[in-house]
């Protein structure tokens, strides 16, 4: 599996990446990751709508937990349907309980805890860690990737106007 040094900073501190990077005009990797209920979900089962698939080392933290609510209500403003998957290495356990107290309207959270094929296959796995690091990737109605946002420091928040204007591209 290919590894890519200083893919990300952690407090400044660098942190290798492992899997091929994900670059917009691909289609995405068609993985399987768990939802609350412990199901298993794939990537493949939004074909057919515009999705934002946010990566996060956990919703346990507040840049996540900050990240994921302002997706969460960004994007259930939007006129138009597009669905919003934060996926972690969090239990899906934990997962929920965040949603609970959340009051999550629209995003979808997704443990890719059991085999780390999300981090491996969309390039953001921290080895040293082994917690996907923050990246944001906007998928068009067929999978294909059309934005991709990789945040190199992970303690920062993504570009929301830019994931957003993606997103609008798309309509």
């Amino acid at each position: 599996m290919k590894e890519r040094p200083e893919g990300v900073t952690f407090m400044g501190n660098p942190l290798t990446l492992v899997g091929d990077e994900i670059k917009a005009g691909v289609k995405a990797p068609d993985v399987e990751v768990l939802d609350n209920e412990l199901a298993p979900v794939k990537i493949s089962s939004f074909d057919g709508k515009i999705v934002v698939v946010s990566s996060v080392p956990s919703l346990d933290t507040p840049v996540c937990d900050t990240e994921t609510r302002r997706f969460d209500d960004e994007i259930s403003k939007l006129d138009f349907d597009v669905e919003i998957l934060t996926i972690s290495m969090d239990l899906p356990f934990a997962q929920k309980r965040w949603c609970g107290a959340a009051h999550a309207k629209k995003v979808k959270t997704l443990s890719d805890y059991r085999d780390a094929s999300f981090g491996t296959s969309y390039g953001v796995l921290i080895k040293e860690l082994r917690l996907l690091a923050r990246a944001v990737f906007v998928l068009d109605k067929g999978r294909i990737v059309r934005y991709v946002q990789l945040i190199k420091e992970i303690t920062n928040e993504p570009d929301y106007n830019e994931v957003l204007s993606a997103v609008k591209e798309l309509r």
